[in-house]
């Protein structure tokens, strides 16, 4: 949403309920190059708009099929491509999946996400999920998956079992795409979305920051996000975790301060999107937390594990939330279920 500070391209903005769907790459490097207090100032603001701004949504992930996975996405220990001392396992228990879906809810999350280390699922596999998802709901809480690229057939199937999120990230900008993944086009990934919106399940869809992408990259990826006929829902920024065995283990450090530009950026471009801290929190300082929360981020992934990396404690993570006089929020009381 612009103020008149924002950066415009002149002219009519396409809209959809007052959100903009037609962004620019310059203006939105404009943004990326404000002071940054402006840019969080303003973040900030349009954040207020749409959220409450001490509230923060928690989701838990858990990894149900870890490993041995044919992509070579340059950043992921699951790969099959990599030494990463990662052993591969099947698909785990639906009872061990309601177990720590039990223990999430207990330490206030929200929302359950379950991932699996696939290409594609077949349709068996995706029974068995079916199964998992049933069981979470059942709980109370809301699902979300992750499984890869899906058939029409799968995504419909995932539809009738209620599921309420499908995750299935863009990572970076088409631009620096094939320098990360050589497996599946950034087409592949834009048509599993496009087949998860149509069935009308929410979409979680976001990235991964210091990769060694460029400051174009960056705002490409924004973009990208933005500019799809529908904001997801769910906009996971992840901060590369370094994993040795990948090819990205050596990847220079991000400065902290551009991660935080992109979520101020991300939140002044998807206004009624939760901005979600993913990856990478373990080597986040609490201040450097506290300034992204500052700039529009209000969902977590909570729990000791991210899929395979580690993640604060979720001790850690209520004592800052009580320094920073931040409150667990519930479900999407402020999203429709499609």
């Amino acid at each position: 949403m612009l103020t008149e500070s924002s950066p415009s391209v002149g002219g009519q903005h396409y809209c959809i309920d007052g959100i903009r769907h037609d962004w620019q790459l310059a203006e939105v490097q404009a943004l990326f190059n404000l002071p940054f207090n402006d840019l969080l100032y303003q973040a900030q603001t349009v954040h207020r708009e749409h959220f409450d701004p001490n509230e923060v949504q928690i989701s838990s992930l858990l990894s149900i099929k870890t490993g041995a996975c044919s992509e070579d996405c340059a950043y992921c220990p699951q790969s099959a491509h990599y030494q990463t001392g990662l052993g591969r396992e099947d698909l785990i228990p639906v009872n061990e999946v309601l177990k720590a879906a039990r223990q999430a809810q207990d330490q206030g999350a929200s929302r359950f996400c379950m991932g699996a280390a696939w290409r594609s699922p077949t349709d068996q596999d995706v029974e068995r999920v079916v199964t998992m998802i049933e069981g979470v709901r059942s709980l109370g809480m809301e699902t979300c998956v992750t499984l890869g690229m899906l058939t029409d057939q799968q995504t419909q199937r995932l539809k009738q079992a209620g599921l309420d999120y499908y995750n299935h990230n863009l990572d970076t900008s088409e631009e620096f795409y094939s320098e990360i993944i050589t497996t599946r086009t950034y087409q592949d990934r834009l048509d599993t979305l496009r087949r998860v919106r149509e069935a009308g399940i929410n979409v979680c869809c976001g990235g991964i920051i210091g990769m060694g992408e460029s400051d174009a990259d960056r705002a490409n990826l924004l973009i990208e996000l933005a500019n799809l006929p529908q904001h997801p829902e769910s906009v996971p920024i992840n901060l590369l975790v370094r994993v040795e065995g990948t090819p990205l283990a050596d990847a220079g450090l991000l400065d902290p301060l551009v991660f935080v530009r992109t979520i101020a950026v991300a939140r002044i471009l998807m206004p009624k999107s939760r901005v979600r801290l993913s990856a990478g929190r373990n080597e986040m300082s609490d201040e450097l937390q506290a300034l992204c929360f500052l700039a529009g981020a209000n969902s977590i992934f909570y729990g000791i594990k991210l899929l395979t990396t580690d993640n604060p404690l979720a001790d850690s993570d209520r004592q800052l939330f009580q320094r920073l006089g931040l409150r667990m929020g519930g479900a999407s009381e402020d999203h429709h279920h499609a």
